[in-house]
C-alpha cells in the first residue's frame, strides 16, 4: 500500500493491485487563498469525502470514472472495504460546523483510517467501531479540528502502528492552525524523511508505534 499525502487532509492511497483512492480532495485555492496546496488531478477508483467543506469534498479536477463516497456505511468496491463511521466537526455534536466520518480501509491485508476533520475525543462506542487499525491519518492542527493534545489521546485509544499527521499549518496553508512540529516535539520514533509517499506491506508495518511526517505533493 502506497501512501501519498497530496497536502491538507487529502492523500492517494494505492493498493497492491493498483486501486486508487484519493480521500479528502480539497478546492486549490479556497478560502479566499488560504488553502493553496494545487490541484488534484490524478485519476481515481474510488474518491472518499468526510464532510461537505471545501476543503475537503472538491472533486472536479480529479480524473476517471470513480465511485463516490460520502455518507455513513460499509461498503465494498474493487475487492476493499470501506467503512464509514459519524463523528462530528466540533464538540458540541456537530451544532459548529456540521458532522464529519472517520473513513476505515481494509486492503493489502492492512487497516488504515483517515479521521476527516475530527472535532473531538472518542468515545468507546466510536473506539470499538474504528478497531484495531494499523495506520491513522490524524488532524492535529486545532481550531477547526482536535488540536495536538487531543490527537495525542486519540492515538493512544486506537493504537495504530503508524500515525501520520495532517490538517496542520505550512506555507501552503495559512490556516489559524499549529504546525507539525507542535506535535511531533519531544516525542520518540518520528521518522522524517522529507517524503511525500510511504508504502507499506503487512511485512514492513513497524512492530511499535511510530510517527511518519511526510511533505506535501502540490
Amino acid at each position: 500500500m502506497k501512501i501519498k499525502w497530496y497536502g491538507h487532509a487529502a492523500f492517494l492511497i494505492t493498493t497492491e493491485k493498483g486501486v486508487r483512492i484519493i480521500v479528502d480532495p480539497y478546492q486549490s485555492g479556497a478560502f479566499g487563498g488560504a488553502l493553496s496546496y494545487g490541484k488534484i488531478t490524478d485519476e481515481a477508483d474510488i474518491v472518499l469525502s468526510s464532510h461537505d467543506h471545501d476543503d475537503h469534498n472538491y472533486t472536479k479536477d480529479i480524473k476517471g470514472k470513480f465511485t463516490y463516497i460520502n455518507k455513513q456505511g460499509v461498503f465494498e468496491e474493487k475487492g476493499i472495504k470501506i467503512r464509514s463511521i459519524p463523528t462530528f466537526h466540533d464538540q458540541s455534536k456537530g451544532s459548529e460546523r456540521g458532522k464529519n466520518l472517520i473513513f476505515t480501509i481494509d486492503a493489502d491485508d492492512i487497516r488504515l483510517a483517515h479521521a476527516g476533520d475530527l472535532g473531538h475525543l472518542l468515545d468507546a462506542a466510536a473506539v470499538k467501531e474504528i478497531g484495531k487499525i494499523d495506520i491513522l491519518l490524524i488532524p492535529i492542527g486545532g481550531f477547526y479540528t482536535i488540536d495536538v493534545k487531543e490527537a495525542e489521546k486519540v492515538v493512544e485509544e486506537l493504537k495504530p502502528l503508524v500515525t501520520i499527521p495532517m490538517h496542520y499549518k505550512t506555507q501552503r496553508c495559512d490556516f489559524p492552525i499549529s504546525t507539525v512540529e507542535e506535535f511531533t516535539k519531544s516525542k520518540k520514533n518520528v521518522k522524517d524523511e522529507g517524503k511525500t509517499e510511504v508504502e507499506f506491506s503487512r511485512a514492513t508495518l513497524p512492530q511499535q508505534g511510530e510517527i511518519v511526517v511526510l511533505r506535501h505533493a502540490l
